[in-house]
C-alpha cells in the first residue's frame, strides 16, 4: 500500500478538529471545560483518599459519594430548566465562581489534623449541586455552536481534551497529595475554576433563542414528558446508568491500590488516571465515528465492552495489567459517550436541550455515585475483587438484555434524528 493510499485511512482514524477551526466560541467553551475538569479530577482523587485515610472504611468512602446524590439529582433537574431560560454563559460563570469557593472550603478544612467527616460530606454535596446546575447549561450549548453534521466530531473533541484532565488530574493529584498534602490539591482545583472563568468570560452571550418557559415544576415536567416520547434517548440513559451502577470502580481505587496491589497514593492516582488515558486514546483515534451508521448499536456494544474490562480489572493483582484493563474500559466509555450524546442532542430541539441535558447529567453523575455506594457496600462484605468482578459481569449481561429489549435504541440512526426534528417542528 502506497503512502497516498494509506493517508485516507489515517485521516479516518485521527480525530476531526473541524469544530475547533470553525467556531471560536466552541474553542473557548471546550478549553474552559477542560481546565475545570483538570482540577475536578484532582478533587475526585483527594476526597476518597482523604476519607479512606481518616476512616479505613470502603463503606464510608462509598457513602461520601452517596452524599452527593440527592443535591445532584435535585439541582440537575432545576439546572436544566434554568439553562433553557437564561443566558447560558452567565450561568456557567456564576456556578463556577461558587464552586471555587466551595473547593477553597475543602482546602481549609483539610488543614485540620482530623477534620470531621460530616463536614467533608457537606462540602462535596454542595459541590455536586453546583456541578449539576452548571452541567446542563454547558452540554446544551455545544449544539448551537457548530454545524449539525459535525456535532459527533465536536463531542469527540470534548471527550478528548476532557480526558486529558482525567489523566493529568488524578496522576498529578497522587503526586501532590504525597508531596504537599490534600489541602494543596483542593487549592489547585480552586485555581483551575478561576482560569476557566477567565476563558468563559471571552465568549459571546448565549441568551435563549426561543420562547422561554419560566423555570419551575411545570418546566421540569415538560422536559420529562418529552423524554417519555423518545425511547431511544431513554435507552441511552438506561445504558449509562447500568454501566456506572455495576461497573464504576472509583470508590475501590484506594483499597485496591493500597491493599490488593500493595501501592501508595501515587498508585491510587495511576488507577484513577488509567480510564482517562484509554478514553483519550479512543477519542484521538475517533475519526471513524462519522462512518458508523447505527449509533444506537454502538452504544450497546461499547457498554458490554466496559463491563468485561472492569471484570478483568477486578481479577488483576498486577499493576500494569490493572492499568491495561482500565484503559480498555476508558476506550469503551468514550465511544459510548460520543454516541449517547449524538443520540440525545440530535433527538431534542434547542428549547428542551437544557432540561434533557439535565436528566443526562443526573444519570452520568448520579450513576457513578450509586455505583460507588454499591461497590463500597459489596466490598465491605466480600472484598474489592469480588465487588469489581461481579459488577462488571452484571453490567455486560444486563446491557445485552437491554439491547435486545430496547429496539428503538438498537436501530437508531441519523435518519431517525431527521424524523424527530420534522415531528417537533424544528
Amino acid at each position: 500500500m502506497t503512502t497516498a493510499q494509506r493517508r485516507p485511512i489515517l485521516r479516518r482514524l485521527i480525530i476531526d478538529i473541524t469544530p475547533l477551526r470553525e467556531s471560536s466560541d466552541y474553542r473557548r467553551l471546550w478549553t474552559g471545560n477542560a481546565i475545570a475538569i483538570l482540577g475536578n479530577q484532582m478533587t475526585r482523587v483527594a476526597v476518597p483518599y482523604q476519607v479512606y485515610v481518616l476512616t479505613h472504611s470502603t463503606l464510608i468512602v462509598g457513602l461520601a459519594s452517596l452524599a452527593q446524590l440527592v443535591p445532584l439529582m435535585l439541582c440537575s433537574l432545576f439546572g436544566g430548566a434554568v439553562a433553557d431560560a437564561v443566558d447560558r454563559r452567565k450561568l456557567l460563570i456564576v456556578t463556577e465562581s461558587l464552586a471555587a469557593a466551595v473547593v477553597g472550603g475543602l482546602a481549609l478544612l483539610a488543614l485540620i489534623a482530623r477534620p470531621p467527616v460530616w463536614a467533608i460530606f457537606l462540602l462535596v454535596a454542595v459541590s455536586a449541586g453546583l456541578s449539576a446546575l452548571e452541567g446542563p447549561a454547558r452540554n446544551a450549548s455545544f449544539a448551537g455552536l457548530v454545524r449539525r453534521d459535525i456535532l459527533p466530531s465536536a463531542f469527540a473533541l470534548n471527550r478528548s481534551l476532557n480526558q486529558v484532565g482525567t489523566i493529568v488530574g488524578p496522576a498529578v493529584a497522587g503526586v501532590v497529595i504525597a508531596a504537599l498534602g490534600v489541602s494543596t490539591t483542593y487549592l489547585a482545583n480552586a485555581i483551575t475554576f478561576l482560569l476557566s472563568i477567565a476563558v468563559l468570560s471571552r465568549m459571546r452571550p448565549m441568551p435563549p433563542a426561543h420562547a422561554v418557559t419560566r423555570p419551575g415544576l411545570r418546566s421540569v415536567m415538560e422536559g420529562l414528558n418529552y423524554l417519555r416520547s423518545k425511547p431511544a434517548v431513554m435507552g441511552c440513559f438506561l445504558a449509562d446508568l447500568n454501566a456506572m451502577f455495576f461497573g464504576m470502580p472509583r470508590a475501590l481505587f484506594p483499597a485496591i491500590a493500597l491493599d490488593q496491589l500493595g501501592g501508595d497514593a501515587v498508585t491510587v492516582g495511576l488507577l484513577a488516571a488509567a480510564p482517562g488515558a484509554g478514553a483519550l486514546i479512543g477519542a484521538l483515534t475517533s475519526g471513524w465515528i462519522s462512518s458508523v451508521t447505527r449509533q444506537g448499536r454502538a452504544v450497546i456494544t461499547s457498554v458490554v465492552m466496559w463491563g468485561l474490562a472492569i471484570a478483568g480489572f477486578g481479577l488483576s493483582h498486577w499493576l500494569p495489567l490493572s492499568l491495561l484493563f482500565l484503559m480498555v474500559a476508558g476506550v469503551a466509555d468514550v465511544v459510548s459517550a460520543v454516541f449517547r450524546q449524538t443520540v440525545l442532542q440530535l433527538s431534542v430541539p434547542d428549547r428542551l436541550r437544557g432540561r434533557l441535558s439535565s436528566v443526562h447529567i443526573g444519570v452520568v453523575a448520579g450513576g457513578p455515585l450509586l455505583g460507588d455506594a454499591r461497590a463500597g457496600a459489596v466490598a465491605s462484605v466480600t472484598g474489592p475483587a469480588f465487588a469489581m468482578v461481579s459488577g462488571g459481569v452484571a453490567c455486560s449481561v444486563i446491557m445485552g438484555l437491554l439491547g435486545w429489549r430496547l429496539t428503538a435504541l438498537r436501530r437508531w440512526t441519523l435518519a431517525d434524528a431527521e424524523v424527530d426534528h420534522r415531528d417537533d417542528g424544528a
